[in-house]
C-alpha cells in the first residue's frame, strides 16, 4: 500500500488533478449509494469511478483517500434511564430501562449497541399498598446480583432494621429444569444458563420479597420435610422452570456466585 501511495503522489506531480477522489469531489455518503462516486485512483489501483459511500469497504471500489476523507465515527449512546416500574403487579412482569444515540455511526464505524433492556420482575403489594405475595406456589428466583437494584426498595417505614436482619437462606438441590433455561443468552437472563440438575443452589430471602408479618419468602419450601418436589421459575423468562427438594435453611447463602439466587 505504501508503495502504491507514493506511485500515487509522483503521478499528481506530472499530472496535476490526476488523483481526484473523495476529498476533491467533496462526497461521502452513508449506506450505499451508486450515484456517490468520483474519477480518481481506487485502492484496488484501477484508474477511473471510484466510490466514496460507505459500501464501498464491502465492494472493495473505494476511492483512494475514502478513509482520509470519509473517516470512521463510531456510534455513541448516552448512560441508561433508571429501570422503570414492574409492568404489573402481584404477578411477574418486566422492567425496562433505555439510552439514547447521541451520534450515529458513520462511515463504517462500530454500530449501536441494545438500546433497551428488560428484566424480570414482581411487585409484592397491589397500588394500594395491599401485601400480594402469598398468592404464589412456586418460588420465584432472579440472579443474586440484581440484589442491588433492588435495595433501595427496602428503605421504607415498612421495613424496620428488625424485619431487615430476619433474611435467612434456603439450600435446595435441583431437581430437573426445563431446556430453555441453557438456551437463554440475552445479557441480563444469561444466569439461567447456570442452572443444573443436581447441583446445590442457595437462595436468599430477604426484603422486599420476605412478607413482613410471616418474615417468609413465598415458595421458600421452608415446611417441606426433604423429599417434597418443589417448583421454581426464574423471573425473566417463564420457560425456565423446573423443581428442586429442601437440602436445609442457612443463616447466609456460601454457594457459588452462579449457583446463587434471591427470592423476588
Amino acid at each position: 500500500m505504501r508503495s502504491l501511495w507514493l506511485a500515487l503522489c509522483a503521478l499528481a506531480r506530472l499530472w496535476p488533478g490526476a488523483l481526484a477522489g473523495c476529498a476533491e469531489a467533496g462526497r461521502c455518503c452513508p449506506g450505499r449509494d451508486p450515484a456517490c462516486f468520483a474519477r480518481g485512483w481506487r485502492l484496488d489501483r484501477v484508474y477511473g469511478t471510484c466510490f466514496c459511500d460507505q459500501a464501498c469497504r464491502l465492494t472493495g471500489d473505494c476511492c483512494f483517500d475514502y478513509d482520509r476523507a470519509c473517516p470512521a465515527r463510531p456510534c455513541i449512546v448516552g448512560e441508561w434511564s433508571p429501570w422503570s416500574g414492574c409492568s404489573d403487579q402481584c404477578r411477574p412482569g418486566t422492567r425496562v430501562r433505555r439510552r439514547l444515540v447521541q451520534q450515529e455511526a458513520l462511515n463504517g464505524g462500530a454500530p449501536c449497541p441494545a438500546l433497551e433492556e428488560r428484566a424480570g420482575c414482581l411487585e409484592y403489594s397491589t397500588r394500594r399498598g395491599q401485601d400480594c405475595g402469598g398468592a404464589f406456589v412456586p418460588a420465584f428466583i432472579t440472579t443474586s446480583a440484581f440484589n442491588k437494584e433492588r435495595t433501595r426498595q427496602v428503605a421504607s417505614p415498612q421495613w424496620p432494621t428488625d424485619t431487615q436482619n430476619a433474611r435467612y437462606c434456603m439450600e435446595f438441590k435441583t431437581e430437573s429444569l426445563t431446556h430453555h433455561c441453557a438456551r437463554e443468552n440475552r445479557p441480563l437472563t444469561r444466569w439461567m444458563q447456570y442452572l443444573r440438575e443436581g447441583f446445590t443452589v442457595c437462595v436468599d430471602c430477604q426484603p422486599p420479597a420476605m412478607n413482613s408479618a410471616s418474615l417468609r419468602c413465598s415458595g421458600d419450601g421452608l415446611d417441606s420435610d426433604g423429599n417434597q418436589i418443589l417448583h421454581w421459575q426464574a423471573i425473566g423468562n417463564p420457560r425456565c422452570q423446573g423443581t428442586w427438594k429442601k437440602v436445609r435453611r442457612v443463616d447466609q447463602c456460601s454457594c457459588p456466585a452462579v449457583h446463587s439466587f434471591i427470592f423476588i
